[in-house]
């Protein structure tokens, strides 16, 4: 649906670029490593437990009230129950209740508070776990994950993907790790732009083009040769084999039982495609469900939105785990922060970042568990409170990173995640 209620701020515009254009326009330099897990044994280890990502990302200020805390009965609870889950004890919004089948996969982490009520600046904090800041600029996990766990020896496929509704195109989320690790955007889940031959060119044109490519390559590199003529090497043999296995990208392919499970609509088909590329193993995957922002009429919107996202999730944690992939792969249901607990005078909820919620699956997060609690009304944590540098660590450490670890970037160690915070080892199992 088309969501009018969000407050207009310029985080909410997609970038739209072209994919090999921006494969090859924003190559950069590439410095340093990723330290101890880039090591043939990490590496080797991490390749064969073939450890998955997967962020969803509830656009615009997901309702904790309206979704993993309700308060019914509170004067800031809204109008709908709280309803028994698959855990006993353990209740989420009457909204989500599919997603209540499917808790014992879950865990809910109710004590988040981060303190940073904008929207870009909230994004930041929780994709990179740490506050944005002029001095530096830090890689999304995303990238960080793309790096990390990627296969010895490299990997065909993008490691790093985005599936929005708007544009696709590379994104510049990679930072100090280079553009080799940022994310390809798949535009209304459809496969990358351009990466389908031109109609009229044989296998043979094609074959006797790249082969001069790769000649003039050669030449050149044999006198030239730099990180960054290596990087532009790299990204277009990897847009090569991107072409040659683009049918991975096409969810038209899945059974028609499947796509009819997961809903004939974007979030359902996006929900869909995820699964099939981390079955085909990509590193990261990152959805996004949006829009969020409701300042007015905040119950209406997510009656239908929740309605939207509740068989979709549920569908998607059931297939991982019948799969026997839910063990390998964290799936995390995130937002830049949550609403208000107070009921504005258009029915919205406004935002709200110092106590709402975050839902967790799969790695090595505890099962149908519960961590931190906030008091009767919603509007603060009275019990294990948490920020987004603890969350990143702990996203790292569920599918086998150390968080701990450092970046090697021109000769100066930068450490993987903020270095004053620790992984939230409750939440560990």
């Amino acid at each position: 649906m088309k969501c009018t209620y969000a407050c207009g701020s310029q985080e909410h515009l997609l970038a739209r670029r072209t994919f090999l254009g921006g494969v090859v326009a924003g190559v950069g330099a590439v410095v340093g490593g990723l330290g101890a897990l880039a090591t043939p044994s990490a590496a080797r280890q991490l390749a064969r437990d073939g450890k998955r990502v997967l962020v969803i990302n509830m656009h615009g200020g997901l309702s904790q009230l309206e979704s993993w805390d309700p308060k019914p009965g509170a004067p800031t609870g809204g109008p709908f129950r709280a309803i028994p889950t698959s855990v006993p004890g353990i209740h989420i919004s009457e909204l989500l209740p599919k997603t209540a089948q499917v808790m014992h996969h879950l865990a809910l982490v109710r004590g988040v508070n981060t303190s940073e009520d904008d929207h870009g600046k909230g994004i930041y904090l929780m994709l990179h776990g740490r506050r944005q800041t002029p001095a530096a600029d830090y890689p999304e996990i995303g990238a960080v994950v793309a790096k990390a766990l990627e296969p010895l020896g490299g990997d065909a496929l993008p490691g790093h993907i985005k599936i929005t509704s708007g544009g696709g195109g590379r994104g510049n989320d990679a930072a100090y790790l280079g553009p080799r690790y940022a994310s390809v955007r798949l535009g209304d889940g459809k496969p990358p732009s351009h990466s389908s031959r031109p109609d009229g060119m044989s296998d043979d044109d094609e074959a006797r083009r790249q082969q001069f490519r790769r000649l003039v390559n050669e030449h050149f590199l044999s006198r030239r040769r730099t990180a960054m003529t290596d990087l532009y090497t790299y990204s277009y043999e990897q847009a090569l084999q991107l072409m040659e296995q683009r049918q991975i990208f096409d969810v038209s392919l899945e059974p028609q039982k499947d796509q009819e499970r997961y809903g004939d609509h974007a979030f359902g088909r996006h929900c869909l495609l995820a699964r099939r590329l981390l079955e085909h193993g990509i590193t990261f995957v990152q959805v996004s469900h949006s829009n969020y922002d409701t300042h007015n009429e905040n119950f209406r919107f997510h009656y239908e939105q929740m309605g939207e996202f509740d068989g979709p999730f549920a569908t998607l944690i059931s297939d991982l785990a019948d799969r026997g992939m839910l063990d390998s792969t964290l799936v995390v249901v995130l937002s830049e922060f949550g609403r208000t607990p107070n009921i504005n005078q258009y029915y919205g909820r406004d935002h709200w970042s110092r106590a709402w919620s975050v839902c967790l699956a799969g790695a090595k997060i505890a099962r149908g568990a519960v961590l931190g609690k906030t008091n009767e009304n919603g509007t603060a944590v009275v019990d294990h409170q948490v920020d987004h540098a603890q969350l990143f660590h702990t996203y790292l450490q569920a599918v086998g990173i150390d968080s701990f670890a450092t970046i090697d970037v021109a000769g100066r160690p930068v450490p993987l995640a903020d270095p004053a915070a620790a992984p939230i080892k409750e939440l560990l199992a």
